[in-house]
């Protein structure tokens, strides 16, 4: 099968009230295990990479290593997105090589800039038969180049919402209610605001819904990654009972990227503490790429509710 566009996905989705997870990848064994995971739950799944991992990786390198996983498993619907693209040309860039479906990130700009350069990329993207993903409201946190100070951050307003996606064209638009990103979203009780979900959802019933900053922060891995030699204190995330609740009130795609870099980090620590003379890197990417494997497992099966959907 190849790449699939998230409008097919989304569809499914808002129909029978479940979410598809959207994983964010750097390497070849992240890739190996969000899909080993998802064809073994047989369950569609978003893989994305931000500006950053691209940067990293290299957009060719990240291209035919998608493809490479598309012929392993060809009954899995696969989407290949770009996170966060900060500009119109880097959008344009995943879209010319290949991306079934990318994301203009215009909330640092105010409500006018935000929709302007939202047009432009939906514009270029649906003339090549590609899904557009864009963002109102403001997050809280740092993931890669996304760093928003807490003071900054901003709840989407539901009627905004409305105007943004009739006035842009986009296909899925991600909202602010509560979520951040990277390892620390919250100090007290986590609490998202399902009534603006509600209300957003009432204006825009058709337009899939993206929650960013959903990654649960998953305490065993926070704790083994501490046991191990790591430095994470007091890192907090979404429990898996809030995302779930999210998954059947109408939000389509969940993001997740902590939960895979703890999981990865855990294991390449504890292979290191276990014995220190190794240095074949198979033998710590291994364990790496199967925690990745169950993390997305867990996510697909018990909190998204994606298994058996493909």
């Amino acid at each position: 099968m190849p790449l699939v566009t998230t409008k097919k996905m989304f569809e499914k989705s808002m129909e029978e009230h479940f979410a598809i997870g959207a994983f964010n990848v750097n390497n070849m064994e992240i890739i190996q295990g969000i899909v080993d995971a998802a064809a073994e739950e047989s369950s569609p799944v978003i893989l994305q990479a931000s500006s950053s991992a691209i940067k990293y990786a290299r957009i060719g390198y990240l291209r035919k290593m998608v493809e490479a996983a598309l012929l392993e498993h060809p009954d899995i619907p696969v989407a290949l997105h770009l996170d966060h693209g900060p500009d119109f040309e880097t959008c344009k860039m995943c879209i010319d090589n290949g991306f079934s479906s990318v994301m203009i990130d215009g909330s640092k700009y105010d409500f006018e800039e935000n929709v302007a350069i939202t047009k432009k990329v939906v514009e270029y993207a649906h003339s090549k038969g590609i899904a557009v993903e864009a963002e109102l409201g403001k997050l809280a946190g740092i993931e890669d180049d996304v760093n928003v100070a807490a003071s900054d951050a901003m709840y989407t307003d539901p009627e905004q919402a409305r105007e943004f996606v009739e006035r842009t064209s986009c296909d899925s638009l991600a909202i602010a209610i509560g979520t951040s990103h990277g390892a620390y979203k919250f100090k007290g009780e986590a609490k998202l605001r399902f009534d603006i979900l509600q209300k957003v959802k009432e204006k825009l019933p058709n337009t899939p819904i993206v929650l960013h900053g959903a990654s649960t922060v998953i305490p065993e891995l926070v704790e083994m990654c501490n046991e191990y030699g790591g430095n994470i204190p007091g890192a907090k995330g979404v429990p898996d009972e809030i995302l779930h609740e999210a998954s059947t009130l109408g939000v389509s795609k969940i993001n997740v990227d902590t939960d895979l870099r703890l999981a990865m980090t855990a294991e390449i620590r504890k292979a290191f503490a276990e014995d220190p003379s190794k240095f074949d890197p198979r033998y710590y990417l291994t364990p790496a790429r199967d925690a990745v494997k169950r993390t997305v497992q867990h996510k697909i099966h018990d909190v998204f509710g994606s298994s058996n959907k493909a």
